[in-house]
């Protein structure tokens, strides 16, 4: 891997989890610690992180939780329709598991008016959102903080999930592929990820039609427990008849939920 690629796939990840140490960069990237250190000397005089002991964050790490709110990627216009389409599975009194991330950000602007909802989610700003109608019920995990997604994660997450079992799950992904399944720029969150996915009885994984066929380092695989995939019109036909064949059901945007 040429130092460009591994420096890009260094922010993705910094961009999904705050903060990374050099020696957990090291062992990812399999490249030494020197090596590293250059590539974050590197990206601080390019602006793009700050460096402290023993690894770096990402630059406006601290504008995260102060503002309550996550930093805008790319595709927000399909990820709006996208969270829109996914809230019409959601009925008044259901019990779900909502992900974090910006897709199911946008999702949750179409639930605030859903009464008695049962929610458990490992995201701060989800949780502040849907907490404001006094019927529902929002439940948490513990966890280490990740600043640019406004959530919870870690193994100490996991453990809600080992006696909890629900009706729904809208869950996000970095990447999808029918080969490779789900994929994640970290290892972090798989542990969190495979944890929500056993406890829910449907499976809606929310993503745009950029991630398709995009594969990053963690991978969670899970193909057998995706039940409906949302995404937007850029998915062909033959993806969608691709999904069906391995059971997946393609609820694209535009078209109504049957």
């Amino acid at each position: 891997m040429f130092p460009e690629q591994r420096r890009e796939k260094i922010i993705e990840l910094l961009r999904e989890n705050g903060s990374c140490r050099v020696q957990e960069l090291k062992k990812l990237f399999q490249v030494s610690e020197p090596t590293i250190r250059q590539d974050l000397e590197a990206m601080e005089q390019a602006g793009l992180i700050i460096r402290q002991h023993g690894g770096a964050f990402i630059s406006n790490y601290s504008s995260f939780a102060a503002d309550i709110q996550l930093e805008r990627y790319i595709n927000m216009d399909r990820k709006a329709l996208i969270g829109a389409k996914a809230a019409e599975f959601v009925n008044s009194g259901d019990s779900i598991i909502l992900d974090s991330g910006t897709t199911v950000t946008e999702m949750v602007k179409y639930l605030l008016t859903k009464k008695e909802l049962n929610v458990v989610t490992p995201a701060i700003n989800i949780t502040l959102a849907l907490g404001k109608e006094p019927t529902n019920t929002i439940i948490m995990p513990s966890g280490e903080f990740k600043a640019p997604t406004l959530s919870l994660t870690g193994e100490k997450s996991v453990s809600i999930f080992n006696d909890l079992y629900v009706g729904k799950l809208f869950l996000a992904a970095g990447g999808f592929s029918l080969e490779a399944g789900l994929t994640y720029p970290s290892f972090v969150d798989i542990p969190l990820k495979r944890a929500m996915i056993n406890s829910a009885k449907t499976v809606y994984l929310l993503v745009d039609s950029s991630k398709l066929e995009k594969i990053l380092f963690a991978s969670l695989g899970c193909l057998d427990k995706i039940d409906f995939l949302i995404t937007d019109a850029g998915i062909s036909q033959d993806y969608v008849k691709r999904l069906a064949d391995i059971n997946i059901k393609a609820v694209v945007c535009g078209e109504s939920v049957i």
